[in-house]
């Protein structure tokens, strides 16, 4: 069939409109699935939630015997079993060989939601940490080589299945107690995949035989919140008679083979002689799990369209 000069004209003209119909559906059918898939991984998260157990204005003993877990006010906390479940199966992280100790939340705010952030607690028993050196850091120095150690740990991260990591900088820098004997500071972070930087605030209790970690787990916004909140959370945590950095006993007790300098950096050495890598990059990532479970979605509804 011949078609006319002006039926061309006429043609081209529809073709285009028909084309940003197809565009426009398209993108509609998306966002509906987007929303369809974030309604459901919401239940998911809210169902997981339901099955932890929560304290609040009160006193626990962690860690056996160890230390005194003061509740701070407005805060929540769950039990070891419940963090794993958090901090895994609903936050995205991988198994660690520390065992955590718990983990508390804003009372707002629990792991489920979208805002907010977390705080695990854990202990390392390295030995009696020295604190000779403390007073001698040079921060950027340190910076600049976590930041070298961090990307040559991405390797390693890809190669287990986890998106790699750049540590951008302090997001408060490091500040050590000489007298109550407490350190702190936070890194922003950068997992690649996630819109919003991660913040790793580190909270150390130095004790007889090592130290006890609160890792607070959120995004770069939470930092003006949680530096808030600070004074109550160096002042949760108690360590018990036998465990206190001032009962260290140099005739029976071990002492790290590294000081605060090595704490913060993350790198301790291990038996081998080796530097080995320590403290934990952690994210509350699980929109980077949904944004995979879109993607595994829109896969299996074009897969059902054939």
């Amino acid at each position: 069939m011949r078609i006319s000069h002006s039926s061309l004209i006429s043609l081209c003209l529809v073709l285009p409109a028909f084309g940003f119909a197809q565009m426009s559906l398209e993108a509609i059918e998306a966002d509906s699935l987007q929303l369809e898939m974030e309604a459901l991984f919401q239940a998911q998260m809210d169902s997981l939630e339901g099955t932890l157990t929560f304290y609040e204005d009160t006193s626990l003993i962690i860690g056996g015997d160890m230390a005194m877990l003061h509740i701070p006010d407005g805060y929540m906390y769950i039990g070891p079993s419940d963090s794993r479940t958090v901090l895994e199966d609903m936050w995205g992280n991988p198994p660690n060989s520390i065992p955590s100790l718990g983990m508390l939340f804003p009372e707002n705010f629990g792991p489920a939601s979208e805002f907010g952030y977390g705080i695990d607690i854990f202990f390392e028993q390295e030995g009696y940490i020295r604190d000779d050196d403390a007073t001698d850091i040079d921060y950027d120095d340190l910076l600049r080589s976590m930041q070298e150690d961090t990307e040559a740990s991405n390797e390693y991260r890809i190669q287990a299945g986890y998106e790699p990591i750049h540590l951008v900088g302090w997001a408060s820098p490091p500040y050590y107690d000489s007298q109550s004997k407490r350190l702190h500071w936070a890194k922003e972070l950068e997992f690649e995949g996630y819109e919003e930087n991660t913040l790793n605030y580190n909270v150390l209790f130095l004790g007889r035989k090592g130290f006890l970690t609160m890792n607070v787990i959120g995004s770069i916004q939470d930092v003006d919140l949680i530096s808030k909140d600070l004074p109550q959370i160096l002042e949760s945590v108690e360590y018990l008679e036998g465990h206190r950095y001032s009962d260290f006993n140099p005739d029976i007790d071990d002492v790290a083979a590294y000081g605060i300098t090595a704490l913060i950096a993350g790198k301790v050495l291990a038996k081998t002689g080796l530097l080995a890598t320590i403290g934990l990059f952690l994210a509350k990532a699980w929109k980077i799990l949904l944004i995979g479970a879109i993607a595994l979605g829109a896969g299996a509804k074009k897969l059902m369209g054939k």
